[in-house]
């Protein structure tokens, strides 16, 4: 699945906000013309800023190659998924120049493997899929080019508004960020005469961990002495208390496909929703089932995020983090587990100061 268009707007509007500190009527948000707008005035401001003061120009492109690759992984997750739920027997299920491939042998079971995707699928170009019937049962499902290019759009601007948010997060205080093409990220720092600090922090991957918490002991106990064999203290984000948690991560950053901000349906609490990848969602129901009435922690650079009990196996392949977070905490939050699950990684082009204009 990826977040409807709409949603992407809200989302990279409401990382403009927080950035820039614009107060913006709720009734503006998700709109395209509102967007543009408040996107071209920053860049009016920042080219200002930047013909005044000078700066830092910094151009990232896109890991097309991997992008596509994780594409078709998706895709391979999903079908196995849908023959699994729908009990349609198969074989040779395998990702192939570009594709994937598989053999049902039962014309029905085709039929209802490619009904059970496209339905999935609507109004979602991102997935729009070709289907070839290779004889013999075979089946070969392949985005299509206009999905492919729609996914890398979608790429981008979750790109756009994570480095935004790290950016925030580093203290960078004034800051234009844009798509540079197709493939491309365009960032102006006014004022920033030394690029490598601001390269340095997109260098240092974000480590993303799902550990289970250790019950042999307290976190107290283990903090005045000495934690168990495999166990690490580590300190909560908001309330600092400690947490006694298995060193090795259950699933990391590149299991989750999405990340974002939202908010409670009941209480409207700020929140940062999450979705697993296929390999991920099996793990996570994996681990859930294992553990029911343990608590597990969600840990994001060594530090814990939230920490909930699992009530039940939870297969479905999505969640949500609450902790009393602010609006902000949870959209740098979700910034971050992105940060550390982006499919296609973001390689450096150019980076160059740029000098103040000569006063007349």
């Amino acid at each position: 699945m990826t977040t409807p268009p709409r949603n992407r707007i809200t989302r990279l509007i409401a990382a403009f906000a927080a950035v820039f500190a614009i107060a913006l009527p709720s009734a503006t948000l998700g709109a395209d013309a509102q967007f543009d707008k408040m996107r071209a005035k920053i860049a009016a401001f920042v080219a200002e800023k930047m013909e005044k003061l000078g700066g830092s120009r910094i151009i990232y492109k896109v890991d097309t190659d991997g992008l596509r690759e994780a594409i078709v992984t998706d895709l391979r997750d999903d079908v196995y998924r849908t023959l699994r739920e729908g009990r349609i027997a198969f074989s040779g299920l395998a990702i192939r120049n570009g594709g994937v491939e598989v053999k049902i042998a039962d014309p029905r079971g085709r039929e209802q493997l490619t009904r059970k995707l496209a339905s999935a699928a609507e109004g979602l170009p991102a997935y729009a899929l070709t289907v070839t019937d290779g004889g013999d049962g075979l089946v070969r499902l392949a985005p299509t080019p206009a999905a492919s290019a729609a996914r890398l759009r979608e790429f981008v601007e979750d790109s756009v508004a994570m480095i935004e948010q790290r950016l925030k997060d580093a203290g960078v205080k004034l800051a234009n960020v844009e798509p540079d093409g197709t493939d491309r990220i365009r960032i102006f720092l006014p004022g920033v005469m030394e690029p490598d600090r601001v390269t340095a922090i997109f260098a240092k991957k974000v480590k993303v961990g799902f550990r289970l918490i250790a019950l042999s002991m307290s976190a107290e106990q283990a903090q005045s002495g000495t934690p168990p064999a495999g166990t690490e203290v580590l300190l909560g984000f908001k309330d600092k208390f400690p947490y006694l948690v298995a060193k090795d991560s259950t699933l990391e950053g590149e299991d989750i496909s999405y990340a974002g901000p939202g908010f409670t349906s009941d209480t409207k609490e700020p929140i940062a929703s999450f979705r697993f990848n296929g390999r991920g969602m099996r793990r996570f129901a994996h681990m859930t089932a294992e553990n029911v009435g343990k608590p597990f922690a969600i840990v994001l650079d060594d530090k814990v995020i939230s920490a909930p009990v699992i009530r039940e196996p939870i297969t479905g392949g999505s969640g949500q983090i609450a902790g009393n977070f602010t609006l902000d905490e949870a959209n740098s939050i979700a910034m971050l587990l992105r940060a550390g699950s982006l499919p296609g990684r973001l390689g450096l082009v150019e980076q160059q100061v740029v000098q103040p204009a000569a006063k007349p």
